[in-house]
């Protein structure tokens, strides 16, 4: 397979769960960060994931994964993809980012979109829900990565999105999109 990376973003504050890391959060036995990064550690790609710091409690649940300070974190998701994508080594072809508090993606999620990749005339690649709207995991080739590395705010890579060709890729059900931001968020995946 093409050399592509996955990025997990873990860096993020946690700030809408009143006190609770969404990331440590339990799902099937163990906290919500471990378990994507097993996930994405099973597609046989290096998996790479930011932390606030190598000392956050994040940093003991990022098995497999190789980690990824982000100490202007409190800035937004621009400084994760900043931080994540300059610790790529060369000769990755694309990189593979997706939040880490995204439970319903699953390794053949994963595996499905960079089978998608076809080298750098590829388009960017975007998960999408069945009902169409555009989710995550999102593929950038490399000649992304200069745009990437250079970011700012909490808008994550909008800007990008809007310059490049963008192809949809299709994964079941709401994979896509189930994001858990709120403790009303998981509360409510958790009933269903």
């Amino acid at each position: 397979m093409t050399a592509i990376a996955i990025l997990l973003l873990a860096a993020g504050a946690s700030s809408r769960m009143r006190g609770r890391d969404k990331l440590m959060e339990d799902v099937e036995g163990q906290p919500l960060l471990t378990l994507m990064c097993r996930r994405a550690a099973l597609t046989g790609l290096p998996v790479y994931v930011t932390l606030p710091s190598t000392a956050h409690p994040r940093a003991a649940a990022a098995c497999g994964a190789i980690r990824v300070p982000v100490p202007d974190a409190a800035e937004g998701m621009a400084a994760s993809i900043r931080a994540g994508t300059a610790a790529l080594p060369e000769g990755i072809q694309a990189v593979m980012i997706l939040p880490a508090d995204m439970p319903e993606i699953e390794t053949r999620d994963l595996l499905h979109i960079a089978a998608q990749f076809h080298g750098q005339d590829s388009p960017i690649l975007r998960a999408a829900a069945e009902d169409g709207t555009p989710g995550h995991p999102v593929l950038f080739p490399q000649r992304c990565f200069a745009g990437l590395k250079s970011l700012k705010g909490d808008l994550g890579a909008r800007r990008i999105l809007k310059t490049e060709e963008v192809q949809s890729i299709t994964l079941p059900g709401s994979h896509a999109v189930t994001d858990l931001d709120t403790p009303e968020d998981w509360a409510a995946w958790r009933n269903r």
